[in-house]
């Protein structure tokens, strides 16, 4: 397995990353596009993983910390792509300061998370009709 994790801004990554954005959430989950598309992209750092050069997964770090649309395509899951990238987007957030990782997941996701030294906090809550819990790493004592 030949995968490659690059980080970039919206502009040099947004078109491919949009297009896994889409497939794996607007196609496969039925997430409104209104809702996919939030207006942060241009805000946050990008991490696209490649495999031999095609991209198969996502995710995005936003300024305030906040690690958000993790995806990966169904045929890429399974190989610890997903992890790749979040330990890519943890260390950035270390990196820029921050005291802690937080991100939204969805409840099927939370024992991957989980795997990665997050825990859960509040209550459950619907975005875009998916069932999630809010959770956080506090990265001083993350070996992530």
């Amino acid at each position: 397995m030949t995968v490659q994790v690059i980080q970039g801004d919206w502009q040099t990554l947004g078109q491919r990353a949009s297009e896994l954005r889409r497939r794996v959430f607007i196609d496969e989950q039925q997430v409104p596009e209104a809702e996919e598309w939030d207006g942060q992209d241009p805000d946050c750092l990008h991490f696209l993983a490649c495999e031999n050069g095609q991209p198969i997964g996502t995710a995005r770090l936003l300024p305030d910390g906040h690690i958000g649309r993790v995806a990966v395509l169904g045929q890429a899951r399974g190989r610890g792509i997903g992890v790749r990238l979040m330990r890519e987007a943890i260390a950035a957030a270390r990196l820029r300061g921050h005291e802690e990782a937080v991100l939204a997941a969805q409840i099927q996701a939370m024992p991957f998370y989980e795997r990665l030294g997050f825990q859960a906090y509040g209550e459950e809550f619907l975005d875009a009709g998916i069932p999630h819990r809010n959770m956080r790493l506090i990265l001083s004592s993350c070996s992530c």
